[in-house]
């Protein structure tokens, strides 16, 4: 058998090796546009930065130590430009000697990865983009030069790591997104410690802005302002590469990639596809979705080399994990946001926490915000996010691996996991959420959101802060009446009667105490406000910008539950 891999890289490179351990008598050709085959393209953005200072540290593997230890007959600098498939065979273009060859196949593998997009706009040929060493190089060489001012176009990871790397390198950044926040992944709420980090560092943020054109040596933006950019990296997003599958016949997908089924066959069943170029499966919806990821090119890759040696394989669907490093900061997330899901029109139940990334009493412990989104009815996980300094990716990881369990989110709440203090605590954040989740799922617990204060206060609602009056002074909600919690039973007469009552804490736990209390001494239903003063306070530049209610939510007004 005849094996033919269009592009190298996570997807290809996986497929060709993995084939290669399964059958050794199988040839297998690997052609690669560019000038290199293996490389760490997530990498990229910390060579700039100087973390990573060894360019070759970026390169995995070349085409002759392929070929030494899996016989790969791998050819750089080799473009595929039109594949037939009534004769199986693909047209390769050699783009250093010019000439032009057919080479034949039994079994066909794309791998053509997803293309930066840039949009047309004067002086954009100027901009840079960020998706192979060859682009690397180009952005190094600009440094080199003396760059001293740089705009990054686009709040996505890509934007956000390229941003953070080019101020550790000394530049004056300049961070242009159009929508209203940061990394879209992330609700506004999770996203505004994000932003916050980026500004402490150093990091300009124009959001809401677009790019107009590109100067000499700036850029203009939609409204008329002029932002300095000796750089502009172009971090907008990508798009699926699909021009050979489209030219060749080969069907496409709802979502503009390369339809393929569950082996990774494309609609010729000669021709395989993987990585960004071709659709996956949501994990939530079953439906065709596209998610660039550099994991799910390695997972596919394998896949496909299994299928090709005949063994029975089926991909799953994807769920998109994803985290970044933002200077001190880590973000991550798994699944849906609050925002995909109101847009689906998808009941759900939100849960915000903040707890420490280890036991408070070890040293060194910092906050994690972590908010778990779950159906209201099955308790089935949706999604989940984490902002923190220290311990986010693990907590993103336990749930991504509880969601694709098929776990509920009160089943969280029962996982032993690994403690000790440098590490967790006896209850961790995780088994925390499964408990929040649980209390509300049962009806022990009611929770109002942060963007329903304001409403549920104007609509009559009586705001009670259960904090100590040192924290009540540092910065309180308007409107909200302190009592601490352990003063609620001797002033339980200045509780407002005949009023919906919410009740509220720093985080949520002391809030959860009170309402439980109050709702026992009052008779009437108390909500808590879900993650406390400190989701409330992350939000003054989200909360204009939120969409309306959770849903369904329990009411304030609904009748009292049994503890």
């Amino acid at each position: 058998m005849k094996v033919v891999i269009v592009g190298g890289v996570a997807g290809g490179m996986s497929a060709a090796t993995r084939l290669r351990r399964l059958k050794d008598d199988a040839e297998i050709v690997v052609l690669e546009r560019g000038a290199h085959v293996s490389y760490a393209n997530c990498g990229l953005p910390y060579y700039l930065g100087g973390v990573i200072e060894e360019r070759d540290r970026l390169l995995v593997q070349t085409p002759e130590a392929l070929r030494a230890r899996f016989e790969l007959d791998v050819r750089v600098r080799s473009e595929v430009v039109a594949i037939d498939r009534a004769a199986r065979t693909v047209r390769v273009r050699d783009l250093d000697g010019g000439r032009e060859y057919d080479e034949t196949y039994d079994r066909l593998v794309l791998s053509p990865g997803a293309r930066p997009f840039v949009p047309e706009l004067p002086g954009v040929s100027r901009a840079r983009t960020l998706r192979d060493v060859t682009d690397v190089d180009r952005v190094a060489a600009d440094l080199d030069a003396g760059a001293r001012t740089a705009v990054v176009v686009g709040g996505g990871f890509i934007g956000v790591e390229a941003a953070e790397n080019l101020r550790e390198r000394g530049l004056a950044v300049t961070l242009v997104e159009l929508a209203d926040q940061v990394l879209p992944p992330l609700d506004p709420e999770m996203a505004a410690p994000v932003a916050d980090e980026l500004r402490a560092h150093g990091v300009r943020i124009e959001l809401g802005a677009e790019l107009a054109a590109v100067g000499t040596d700036d850029v203009t933006l939609a409204d008329g302002r002029t932002l300095p950019a000796d750089l502009v990296l172009m971090a907008i997003g990508v798009r699926p590469d699909t021009r050979l599958a489209s030219d060749a016949g080969l069907v496409l997908g709802v979502r503009g990639g390369i339809a393929v089924d569950d082996r990774q066959r494309t609609s010729d069943p000669y021709v395989y596809a993987v990585g960004d170029a071709a659709e996956k499966r949501d994990a939530l919806s079953g439906e065709p979705t596209l998610i660039p990821l550099a994991n799910l090119a390695n997972r596919h890759g394998r896949l496909v080399a299994d299928a090709l040696a005949g063994r029975p394989v089926r991909a799953r669907e994807a769920a998109g994990t994803a985290v970044v490093k933002v200077f001190g900061r880590t973000a991550a997330a798994t699944g849906w946001n609050e925002k995909r899901l109101r847009g689906a029109g998808r009941p759900y139940q939100a849960v915000h926490l903040h707890p420490g990334s280890h036991a408070s009493y070890y040293p060194g412990a910092s906050p994690i915000a972590l908010k778990l989104l779950f159906d209201p009815t099955d308790l089935r996980i949706l999604g989940a996010q984490a902002v923190g300094a220290a311990g986010v990716d693990k907590r993103i990881d336990v749930i991504a691996t509880a969601m694709a369990g098929g776990l509920s989110a009160a089943d969280l709440a029962d996982l032993e996991l690994a403690y000790a203090p440098p590490y967790g605590s006896a209850k961790d954040p995780v088994n925390m959420a499964g408990t929040i989740a649980e209390n509300l799922a049962t009806g022990i617990s009611v929770s109002v959101q942060w963007h329903e204060v304001a409403g549920l206060v104007a609509d009559g609602a009586a705001l009670i802060d259960v904090r100590g009056r040192d924290e009540h002074a540092r910065g309180a909600i308007p409107g909200a009446l302190n009592i601490p919690v352990d003063e609620l039973r001797a002033r339980i007469a200045e509780v407002p009667a005949g009023r919906p009552l919410v009740v509220h804490c720093q985080v949520g736990l002391r809030g959860h105490t009170a309402a439980r209390l109050l709702t026992q001494l009052t008779g009437r239903p108390v909500a808590n406000l879900d993650g406390g003063y400190a989701t409330w306070a992350a939000t003054a530049d989200a909360r204009p910008h939120a969409a309306g209610p959770v849903q369904p939510r329990t009411p304030v007004e609904a009748a009292p539950r049994a503890a």
